[in-house]
Order: structure tokens, then C-alpha cells, then sequence
């Protein structure tokens, strides 16, 4: 028998959802506003299941969608490291090959596996929670590993910000019993807390490289342009914290009599409000170290040991990159990461890392086969663990599903911004 969800096994709770409330914002209390989520949360749990699934991992069940990512795939890495190479006279590069150090390589792979662990800590110091409910217990070491590992892959196969890893992050917490709301608020401290760490790194590097503190080429479209749009992306997110937490209230007292305009501004503000509530969650991790501790170390190893597989790749093949240069040609080169490819990102990080390194005045003919192994390592290594964890998570969420009905009482609040 499948386990209830929150909203199924607390009538009170269910009818606060389906029922207007004084503050406008009726069926909406634990979504985002949408009228099809409010309808998804009265289907049964077997339906929201297929639903929830659907939504999030449809792509991995889509053969030909996935035989012709791995078609882009193939011809991205073919014409980026072959047949650009030729073109503009790098014969070089592609020699270069077969000279690579497999002491070096064997460090890089070392660092892709503490790039894991690091993830790890970093979901179960944000996504994991802080209180003793049944969702904690459900997200314990081994589905804190599966649930990573899937998603870590599953980032990389699926590009645009790593849009894939993050729906079947979403996904698996659903499944483990957290509110809709919850779950966001909660995914949304997950990428600020991460992503806040990148932006700093910019910032920091940027102007340290720039004015000579740190040694290395420092031109200035790869530090003070990268570290200024950093700056503005930092400040946003401060801004985004400021929106109040009942603001959705607020904007109904400000439509008096007017309940349908009430609802509709609450419903609109919905949104905001959770990502302000993930940001001042992300933030408080970051203002109490005792507490998120975990959170911060995961994001700070991920993040090094994302620079190590990248340091280790040009060692390999006789690269003495200066530190500073290493660690801003590889936050700037990841931008890339951002622009949405069919092919996986393969192709758009490449070029972008490549692009980073040439404009510090890297050697090109070190610059291709070091991107080349960094990506082979970083990107296509995690690939296969992360397919065998995702059959793993099937498994135990298929386990979640068959406790007993008792087995689940919700204890979290969609207004508790820190757990």
C-alpha cells in the first residue's frame, strides 16, 4: 500500500488547502498558485506518482530524444577537439593525447570522487533538514547518496544550469513525503547557497587578480567584467531576501473587498515568496556556521574539488597553470553552463572553458587535451554511477511507497523558512 502523502492523511490540512482563507491565498498554500497543482494534490497518490515522475525523468524514458542527445553529444566532442584543432593549425594538441601523465589522471579521478562526497554533504546539510520527522529518516546516508549521484549525472546530461539534476532532486523529495512548498523553498537554498559561492569566487578572484594580489595574466574581460556581473547577481539575491514572508497576505489586504483581485495577487506572489524564503534560509546557513556547517563545507569542496579535476587534467599534459588563473578561468569558463544545449552541455562548457583559458594566454596546444580530460573525468565519468543510483532511488522510493500507512506524519510547515 502506498504511503500518504501530508495533505492526504490530515483532513484539516487538506480542506485549509482546498478552502479560501482570509489572506487570499486559498488553494494555493502548498504550491506555487497554480490551479493545476491545487488539482494534483486531490488526485490519488498512485496518479501524482506517475505524474510527478513523468514530469521530472520523462526525457530518460524518451529513446529517441536520448539517442539523438548522444548523437549531439559525439559530434559536439568531434568537432571541438578534432576537427577545430585542424582548422586553425593545432596538429599539436591532438599529439599531445597520447602523452598524458596516468599519475596525473589518476589524481583527477580522486578529486571527481571528493567532488561526490562534497555533494553529498551539501544535500544532506540543506535538503536533508534539521528536524527529526519522517522525511529526515527517509533521506538518510544511502538516499542522500542515490538522490546525489542521480542528480550530479543527471546535471551533466541535461544542461541549462543543470536543469536535470535539479527536477529529479525536486522529484525524489516529493516522493519522500516534503510539501510541494517545502520542497522548493528548500531546493531554491540549495542553488543559492551553491551558486552564492561561485558568484563570491568571481568577485574575489576577479579583483584580487586585477590589482595584482594574486599573480597571473589578469585581462580585464576575464576579471573585472566576470566580477562585476557576479557583483550584481550577489546584490539581487539580497534583494530577493528582503521580500517579506507574508507579502502574499500583505498584497490581499491591499485588494480589500476585492477577494478574486486578492487571490490573483496572492497567487502571483506565491512564487517570490518561496524563493525569498529559500534565499533567507540559504543565507542563515551561511550567518550561523554551527548549524550550517555541513551546507557551506559541501559547497567549498564541491567547488575545489571541481578546480582539483581541472588542475590535475593540465598537470597531466605538462600545464603550469598559476592558481588564481586556474580557479577564474574555471568559474568564468562555466558560464557556459548556462546556455541550454541539446547535446548535454557538451559543446557550450567546452568551448567556454577553452575560450576562458585562451583569453589568459594559456598555451592552446596544453589548453584542448587538459579541457578534453577535465570533461572526460568531470562529466563523463559521473555518468554511469549515476545511472546505477538512479535505479537505486527507484528502488527506494518504491520501498517508501509500501510503509504502512502510519509510517508518515508530517511535521513541517510551509512557513518555517531554516529547517
Amino acid at each position: 500500500m502506498s504511503a500518504r502523502r501530508p495533505e492526504e492523511e490530515r483532513p484539516e490540512h487538506a480542506a485549509a488547502v482546498r478552502a479560501p482563507e482570509p489572506s487570499g491565498r486559498g488553494s494555493e498554500e502548498d504550491g506555487f498558485g497554480s490551479v493545476a497543482a491545487t488539482r494534483q494534490s486531490e488526485a490519488p497518490a498512485s496518479e501524482r506518482s506517475r505524474d510527478d515522475h513523468g514530469g521530472a525523468l520523462a526525457v530518460l524514458q524518451n529513446r529517441r530524444r536520448l539517442a539523438v542527445g548522444v548523437l549531439g553529444m559525439v559530434l559536439a566532442v568531434v568537432a571541438i577537439y578534432i576537427l577545430l584543432p585542424q582548422v586553425i593549425g593545432l596538429d599539436e594538441a591532438l599529439a599531445r593525447l597520447g602523452s598524458a601523465s596516468p599519475l596525473w589522471l589518476a589524481v583527477a579521478v580522486v578529486f571527481m570522487v571528493a567532488s561526490f562526497a562534497a555533494y553529498v554533504a551539501l544535500f544532506r546539510g540543506v535538503l536533508g533538514g534539521t528536524r527529526a520527522d519522517a522525511v529526515r529518516r527517509r533521506l538518510d546516508m544511502k538516499a542522500s547518496y542515490e538522490i546525489s549521484v542521480a542528480g550530479f549525472a543527471a546535471t551533466r546530461v541535461f544542461s541549462a544550469g543543470g536543469a536535470g539534476g535539479i527536477a529529479l532532486t525536486y522529484w525524489a523529495l516529493r516522493r519522500a513525503g516534503m510539501e510541494r512548498r517545502q520542497a522548493a523553498c528548500r531546493m531554491f537554498a540549495f542553488l543559492v547557497l551553491l551558486y552564492s559561492l561561485y558568484l563570491v569566487a568571481l568577485v574575489l578572484f576577479g579583483i584580487l587578480m586585477r590589482t595584482g594580489v594574486l599573480p597571473g595574466p589578469a585581462p580585464f574581460g576575464g576579471t573585472i567584467i566576470p566580477a562585476s556581473v557576479a557583483g550584481i547577481l550577489l546584490a539581487l539575491i539580497g534583494l530577493i531576501a528582503l521580500i517579506p514572508g507574508d507579502v502574499e497576505r500583505r498584497l490581499a489586504r491591499l485588494s480589500g473587498s476585492h477577494r478574486r483581485l486578492g487571490r490573483l495577487l496572492g497567487r502571483l506572489a506565491t512564487g517570490p515568496a518561496t524563493l525569498a524564503t529559500g534565499v533567507r534560509t540559504a543565507i542563515d546557513y551561511l550567518r550561523h556556521p554551527r548549524r550550517g556547517a555541513l551546507a557551506v563545507a559541501g559547497g567549498l569542496g564541491y567547488w575545489a574539488a571541481q578546480i582539483g579535476i581541472l588542475w590535475a587534467s593540465f598537470e597531466a599534459f605538462g600545464g603550469d597553470v598559476a592558481f588564481a588563473v586556474l580557479v577564474q578561468g574555471f568559474f568564468v569558463g562555466m558560464v557556459a553552463n548556462l546556455l541550454p544545449s541539446p547535446a548535454g552541455g557538451v559543446g557550450t562548457i567546452d568551448a567556454g572553458m577553452i575560450g576562458a583559458f585562451l583569453l589568459f594566454g594559456q598555451p592552446a596546444d596544453v589548453i584542448f587535451p587538459a579541457v578534453l580530460a577535465f570533461r572526460t573525468i568531470a562529466f563523463w565519468l559521473p555518468i554511469p554511477p549515476g545511472i546505477v543510483a538512479y535505479f537505486g532511488l527507484r528502488r527506494t522510493v518504491a520501498g517508501w511507497e509500501d510503509e504502512p500507512e502510519g509510517g508518515y506524519t508530517s511535521q513541517s510547515k510551509v512557513t518555517v523558512e531554516a529547517t
